[in-house]
């Protein structure tokens, strides 16, 4: 039976689902955007999104299975170093614990108190979180970030795909910044409310960085026009 996920660990999947609509939509809109100031020609604007969904979404999945596999591989080094270190100097941890508590204000009668019960129910994952700041029993899968990648890439790159594909061509550039800036918005709220951030600035950065990218790739086009 599988294991329950945490929260988390729902959160990091949650995470790299957002950042991978986010991704999409923002690097197909550049392409699609970029392609249709060099030609109107819509057949070719299609196949270059597409080609790029397809490239993106690789991508995407292969960064999020090695980013989230290096963090994992660093996490279970750091727990098996802090085996050793309560081996060697089971004191001195104790104390590093202690001194933690102490540093939040406790008393520290409290904070030694404290300690010892936390410590003598599981040393490892005790002194594992205050020192280094996470579970020891909790790792995010790199399975489940890449297929989280694999789904919401192609997912958000749609959107400028039907975008630039079913508006009139006389329109379809405009409409389509407008849509994928609307799209943006979404995303960039969501990933600042995950990151904890002003959402404010969140969206305000992310829609910025989106028409940047399309107006800059689209000049980049017409000069092949």
């Amino acid at each position: 039976m599988k294991k329950k996920l945490s929260l988390a660990q729902k959160i990091n999947i949650l995470r790299a689902s957002v950042m991978g609509a986010n991704d999409g939509i923002l690097s197909v809109a550049g392409i699609v955007v970029g392609v249709a100031g060099a030609t109107t020609n819509s057949f070719a604007i299609l196949i270059s999104g597409l080609a790029g969904m397809l490239a993106g979404t690789v991508s995407m999945a292969m960064g999020e299975y090695v980013s989230v596999n290096t963090q994992k591989d660093a996490q279970k080094q750091a727990v098996e170093n802090e085996k050793q270190a309560l081996k060697d100097n089971y004191q001195r941890e104790f104390e590093f614990v202690e001194t933690k508590y102490s540093d939040t204000g406790m008393a520290p009668e409290l904070a030694h108190q404290a300690t010892e019960e936390m410590l003598a129910k599981d040393p490892l994952t005790a002194v594992v979180r205050e020192r280094y700041g996470f579970d020891a029993n909790e790792f995010t899968s790199p399975y489940d970030a890449a297929i989280a990648s694999m789904i919401s890439f192609p997912t958000g790159s749609i959107l400028p795909l039907l975008a630039i594909w079913l508006f009139p061509k006389d329109i379809r550039v405009t409409a389509t910044i407008i849509a994928v800036t609307l799209a943006l918005t979404v995303t960039g709220y969501f990933a600042a409310v995950l990151g904890k951030a002003d959402w404010k600035r969140g969206i305000l950065r992310n829609v910025v960085a989106g028409l940047l990218t399309m107006i800059v790739t689209y000049y980049i086009g017409t000069l092949f026009a």
